[in-house]
């Protein structure tokens, strides 16, 4: 880019209680171009949308536009400041029509109030310049489907003539039809040399609609790069940390146990699918194996994993547990079939913050046989010795309440009550994120027991060289499909996996 920059962050850092979200981080925005925002869960891609927004505050460093340093500490501020945000959760009324939607806050006015015929003739105006003119102005916004909504909602962001449009996760809810009408909307914007900041976690989608983008890693930025000219493993390395000579190095740690599987498989998912979440998939697991989910976030790992569980309802296809087919719509019918689910977002999934950490390692033991049942106080004392002891839950009193207890600690007590069930299929979904090193050690070391007396288990991690070190099998999604499955062994590294993530074109 030649042109000055429309939009800078200078050193900008945004602290959370306990954390530093943003770390310094320097972004340059030009006039009439989409620049993307790339990098894993937590790596400060929203925070960024909100500082610019004005939700959160700046901790240090600068804004600046048009090279001028300006103050933005609301979203109204933002908003006269030429800065537009629509947000993955559409803030709209569903009881309003498309054109109040669109131009609320905005509309025309009269004598006598609002002049509806300005309004609207306003509004079809700024549909149409969009190419959004088929919508039909007096449908209630809950009678749209939801890739229209959005469209509503960018309209409405437009109506003020901004000069900064931010998107965060546009396009999440949206099928492949949908995501190419919204681009159309986008390009039409940056013709208009409107700057569209976007956020998104799909790669591909990232790559056929932006012209920049900058990368960030725990909330510093990692590199920055010209679309058109990006390497897509060095891409996807810079999101996962470490550099693509190391990641070649990185070898296959297999398991010296690891056999061929006998016998029939004790979970088989044919054409399992959530329309517009995961596309149809086909998956097979075997006692006494894990087979990891690899992708990047937004690649539909952790939405198929909740579908594998019952956390999640099923649109179509058929899901068999030990040789029965079942229809899991809850985690209670879940467990009742002994599939169980350890969630990615363990403080809101997981933890009940409310209970000790006995309490809630007897959970699902207790939901299991009913309340009408009590587990006797024998039977707890015998739970938690084993609990502490096998998953190393070390100098912590059983009424300790949870939401006082080390995130490691959390971690294995939710393993601890999972287990207790004593499941057929244990769902793993990030297992090992926020924990330390110890504790780290502890949990996979635990998995690998826990397969070798049989268990089957799904296996995700952001951390791929904890996906090849401990799946037997390992299934490669992305943009929300299966797109490959590897037999683990010698050959398969991580760079394996991110090679096949890289690969051009979106997966049939």
């Amino acid at each position: 880019m030649t042109t000055a920059p429309l939009l800078e962050l200078r050193d900008v850092t945004v602290r959370f209680p306990g954390t530093v979200a943003l770390d310094a981080v320097n972004i340059v925005v030009h006039q009439g171009e989409v620049h993307a925002l790339m990098g894993e869960n937590g790596a400060g891609k929203s925070t960024v949308i909100k500082a610019l927004n004005g939700v959160k505050p700046l901790a240090s460093g600068t804004l600046l536009l048009d090279g001028r340093p300006v103050s933005i500490s609301s979203p109204a501020e933002s908003r006269a400041a030429g800065i537009a945000t629509v947000f993955q959760d559409i803030h709209l009324g569903p009881l309003l029509s498309v054109v109040e939607n669109v131009m609320l806050g905005h509309e025309s006015r009269g004598r006598f109030g609002i002049d509806w015929r300005a309004t609207r003739r306003r509004a079809a105006d700024t549909l149409g310049a969009l190419g959004l003119g088929d919508l039909d102005l007096s449908t209630q916004l809950r009678n749209l489907p939801p890739a229209q909504q959005q469209l509503v909602a960018i309209a409405r962001a437009t109506v003020g003539a901004p000069r900064i449009l931010l998107l965060d996760e546009p396009t999440s809810s949206l099928e492949a039809a949908d995501v190419h009408r919204l681009f159309s909307v986008l390009r039409t914007l940056r013709e208009r040399g409107v700057a569209i900041v976007f956020v998104s976690h799909f790669l591909e989608q990232v790559l056929a609609i932006s012209d920049r983008m900058t990368v960030l890693r725990d909330g510093r930025v990692v590199g920055e790069r010209v679309t058109r000219d990006v390497d897509r493993v060095e891409l996807i390395s810079l999101m996962l940390g470490g550099d693509v000579e190391a990641l070649k190095r990185l070898g296959s740690e297999r398991r010296a146990h690891r056999q061929e599987p006998e016998g029939p498989p004790v979970l088989a998912a044919e054409g399992l699918e959530q329309r517009g979440v995961v596309e149809p998939t086909d998956l097979v697991l075997y006692r006494g194996e894990i087979v990891g989910l690899a992708g990047l976030r937004g690649s539909g790992r952790t939405e198929l994993a909740r579908l594998l569980a019952g956390v999640s309802r099923s649109d179509g296809g058929v899901l068999h547990v030990a040789g029965r087919v079942v229809h899991l719509d809850g985690p209670s019918t879940g467990l009742r079939h002994r599939v169980v689910l350890s969630s990615e977002d363990r403080a809101h999934d997981g933890v009940v913050r409310g209970l000790s950490l006995g309490d809630n390692i007897v959970l699902a033991l207790q939901a299991l046989r009913g309340w009408r049942h009590p587990v006797s106080m024998r039977e707890r004392a015998e739970l938690l010795a084993w609990s502490c002891d096998v998953f190393g839950i070390d100098g912590v009193d059983a009424d300790t309440p949870a939401e006082h207890l080390s995130g490691g600690t959390q971690q294995k007590m939710v393993l601890a009550r999972l287990f207790a069930a004593k499941p057929l299929v244990m769902v793993l979904d990030e297992p090992t994120r926020g924990i330390d090193i110890a504790s780290k050690v502890t949990v996979q070391r635990r998995i690998a027991a826990l397969v070798e007396q049989g268990m089957a288990i799904v296996f995700i991690s952001s951390e791929l060289s904890e996906v090849v070190r401990l799946s037997d099998r390992i299934v490669v999604l992305k943009d929300r499909a299966k797109i490959g499955e590897l037999s683990n062994g010698p050959g398969v590294t991580v760079d394996t996996i991110v090679e096949m993530i890289a690969a051009d074109g979106l997966p049939d």
